[in-house]
């Protein structure tokens, strides 16, 4: 995903997400820009670490820089997670900057942590990247059937059908 939709999806201003992204190497782009002008390159997972560099900048005013390494083991954490497998689930923030996913709103941490609900995240990601929602299978359709999805093909009559292979 270019800048500009990474900016919408973030809520960061252009200038604000380069200055992350490039100047302070906060959180690095998944793909550079090629050349002076051109967009830098996301994926959902970077974009759901800026969300959550956001939120905490926001609203519990935490200095981000100090957080640089807890980054990009979040974006690490998150390259061996499925989108799908990450819906219900909280994120937690422990003490030395360690990242853990927790199940379920009754799930307490063993330590005090700070957590950040990922399903309003997700929410936002799914729409921008056309990803998908929860499932109860948790895995993706391998293929889009329509007779699985309960719609069938209009039939055509014999008639027309042999008009068309006539032509």
């Amino acid at each position: 995903m270019p800048t500009p939709i990474a900016s919408q999806l973030t809520g960061l201003s252009t200038d604000k997400l380069r200055e992350w992204t490039s100047r302070r190497a906060l959180i690095p782009a998944d793909q550079r820009p090629k050349t002076k002008g051109s967009p830098a390159r996301f994926s959902w997972q970077t974009v759901l670490v800026l969300r959550v560099a956001v939120l905490l900048r926001d609203q519990f005013s935490l200095e981000l820089q100090a957080h640089q390494a807890a980054f990009a083991e979040l974006r690490q954490l998150l390259r061996s997670q499925s989108f799908i497998a990450l819906w219900g689930k909280r994120l937690a923030l422990g003490p030395g900057r360690s990242w853990s996913f927790l199940d379920g709103a009754g799930t307490v941490p063993e330590t005090d942590a700070l957590l950040i609900a990922l399903d309003p995240h997700l929410t936002v990601l799914r729409d921008g990247f056309a990803l998908p929602e929860a499932s109860d299978e948790g895995q993706l359709d391998l293929f889009s059937l329509p007779t699985v999805h309960g719609r069938q093909r209009n039939k055509t009559s014999p008639r027309r059908a042999a008009a068309r292979r006539a032509s």
